[in-house]
């Protein structure tokens, strides 16, 4: 699978553009502003209905305009897909595949597989749970559509009951078959999420090993353990026993949304003792990991974003990522970076063709392949 092309009209600060891409190592390069990283999350909403940085959809529209629309045309084993974003100011937004408007955008997920690795993702090692939730969650969507709607359930399930724990404490009127029917709800999605992200998480640790002892040259020892509350008592029990604390805080205290994923690096905690080469390494090997667990879940190479990366890396780790990523099991890769010449130079080096764009101010003059 490639994307063969790409249009934006009123996309963050592109009046217009319309790309034709290759498969193979795609490069934009050009000054920081000049709108690099757009041309990715452009990408991302096309594959993911979605921005990678910013969930206002509205916030994607370029000053002084009244919409944006992002179109773009994949090729899948000789089939063409044609997909379509677009969002006006204070409407809902309308995505269509082949011009038929979604009812569920949830339909959409996995059909164009898309990974994608930044700077940003530095909140995965140093934020709170949520943002390592929302990573798992991303990688098993991609790949089993049950698991979303389970997701969405358990969320929707999760709002009501926390709703229910702050009325009981504004009113004084308390209903334990009302708090039990929301507890059976939230057991039934819950225990479905924990047992596929418990599998998932069995697959992908050893993937991501592999990966970062590749990238380190098995330099440092590092780990990645699921760590869950269900893991020590079943879920329905552990509702029921903390009721009364869950009153007190207003909030529902124990489930599978408190999971979370602990990164280490010599037995000690990634956040505090990995320096900022090593963490980045981590995300890399975290995200080329993400890769392979779907191109084997989906049976065809996902899209690969790389936004950024070389800043904190080693000549040598920058090398062997991009060695990796240039050979037959990887797809089509899009890499954002300052300087045309170096990733040149780079690819020079493992002898591989690359096509680069250059881009200012939101105008793209290209391809020039060399």
């Amino acid at each position: 699978m490639y994307l063969a092309q790409l249009s934006l009209l009123n996309f963050k600060n592109y009046m217009q553009a319309d790309l034709n891409f290759q498969s193979g190592v795609t490069v934009f390069a050009g000054d920081n502003g000049a709108g690099k990283t757009n041309l990715l999350d452009a990408i991302h909403y096309l594959s993911l209905c979605k921005s990678y940085f910013n969930p206002i959809d509205s916030q994607q529209i370029l000053q002084g305009a009244d919409f944006f629309m992002v179109n773009g045309v994949f090729i899948k084993e000789e089939q063409k897909d044609t997909v379509a974003c677009a969002i006006k100011r204070n409407q809902k937004k309308q995505f269509k595949r082949n011009k038929k408007e979604y009812q569920r955008l949830a339909d959409h997920i996995g059909l164009f597989p898309l990974v994608m690795l930044s700077p940003y993702d530095i909140t995965l090692i140093m934020e709170g749970s949520e943002e390592r939730r929302k990573f798992v969650d991303n990688v098993i969507s991609q790949t089993d559509h049950q698991y979303l709607d389970g997701l969405i359930l358990y969320n929707k399930t999760l709002l009501n009951r926390n709703i229910l724990l702050k009325t009981i404490a504004e009113t004084g009127k308390y209903d334990p078959q009302l708090l039990e029917v929301f507890d059976e709800q939230l057991v039934a999605s819950g225990n479905i999420i924990f047992q596929k992200r418990k599998a998932f998480m069995e697959t992908f640790t050893e993937i991501f090993n592999q990966h970062y002892q590749y990238l380190s040259e098995d330099a440092e020892r590092v780990e990645l353990v699921y760590d869950s509350q269900l893991l020590q008592d079943d879920f329905a029990f552990l509702l029921k026993k903390s009721t009364e604390r869950d009153r007190v805080l207003e909030r529902t205290s124990v489930g599978i949304h408190k999971d979370d994923l602990q990164f280490s690096i010599h037995q000690m905690p990634m956040k505090k003792f990995g320096s900022q080469g090593q963490q980045k390494s981590f995300l890399v090997a975290l995200k080329l990991a993400q890769y392979s667990f779907l191109y084997q879940q989906k049976g065809f190479k996902p899209l690969l974003l790389l936004d950024d990366i070389f800043d904190k890396l080693d000549e040598k780790r920058v090398h062997k990522l991009m060695q990796m990523v240039s050979d037959n099991n990887f797809g089509q890769v899009f890499i954002t970076d300052t300087s045309a010449a170096r990733m040149q130079d780079i690819f020079d080096k493992i002898g591989v063709e690359v096509t680069i764009f250059n881009v200012h101010k939101g105008q793209v003059d290209g391809p020039h392949k060399r």
